[in-house]
């Protein structure tokens, strides 16, 4: 009969916190095999922060439909005029991002901030030290930590790490992470893991961390039936039997 250490044991894997010269090889492997990602889509900040509303809970093929219905209406131009269009229409347009009516009153609610206590500028809004800023989008209804996160790191010039579902899963996967971990805990070990490159060369680097693993997340690390066996992180799997199912 085994004992309840021993089960527990079977239930739960033990956690593999990962050295930072391990998270540091997980890009080299993910970039040799996707190539640079030139994430995010976007042809401005402003697209940047409209993205991260509309991207909440949805895929990126959905918000590119949203986005091109708003570039064809000219509404991507200047935050005033997105900001004047009333909700029930702006719900129509973003309607391809799902969830089109919430969306549509989170990205008011952003737009009101900008616009009403920034004058519409992005560089005044993103203006401050990091964890001011953050606060500062926090603060905004419908805005969480992976969204804040997205306008600070692509749109803002910010070093502030995106997790996301794709980064949870793949560190579940590879023990290195706790089922109780937090996003904060997450943001930072990747942010400490990931602080030996140059101030100056820091964003493009993080930005593109993030984007390698939603690349991975997408082609490889599913939800359900993960290519594990074809994985470019497969050598940094446990030795001792994959979790394919988690």
């Amino acid at each position: 009969m085994l004992k309840s250490s021993a089960i527990e044991s079977k239930r739960k894997p033990r956690v593999r916190r990962p050295r930072p010269a391990t998270l540091r090889r997980v890009y080299q492997l993910l970039l040799g095999n996707f190539g640079h990602q030139h994430w995010w889509p976007a042809e401005t900040p402003f697209e940047v922060c409209v993205g991260a509303i509309l991207t909440q809970n949805t895929n990126w093929g959905n918000v590119r439909r949203a986005i091109a219905n708003l570039k064809a209406a000219r509404l991507l131009s200047a935050p005033r005029r997105l900001f004047a269009l009333p909700e029930s229409e702006l719900a129509e347009l973003i309607k391809p991002a799902g969830y089109f009516n919430v969306k549509a009153r989170r990205l008011r609610a952003f737009l009101r901030v900008l616009v009403r206590e920034f004058d519409g500028d992005l560089q005044r809004l993103f203006a401050g030290e990091t964890e001011v800023v953050r606060e500062r989008l926090l603060a905004i209804h419908g805005i969480g930590p992976e969204t804040a996160d997205s306008m600070l790191l692509y749109a803002g010039g910010h070093l502030s790490f995106v997790i996301d579902a794709y980064t949870k899963r793949i560190f579940r996967r590879h023990r290195w992470c706790a089922e109780k971990d937090t996003y904060s805990d997450l943001q930072q070990m990747l942010s400490y893991s990931l602080s030996h490159q140059p101030a100056g060369q820091r964003i493009a680097y993080w930005q593109d961390y993030h984007a390698q693993l939603v690349a991975l997340g997408n082609n490889f690390c599913h939800s359900r039936r993960p290519r594990c066996e074809v994985c470019p992180l497969k050598s940094l799997l446990p030795k001792n039997g994959l979790r394919g199912d988690q």
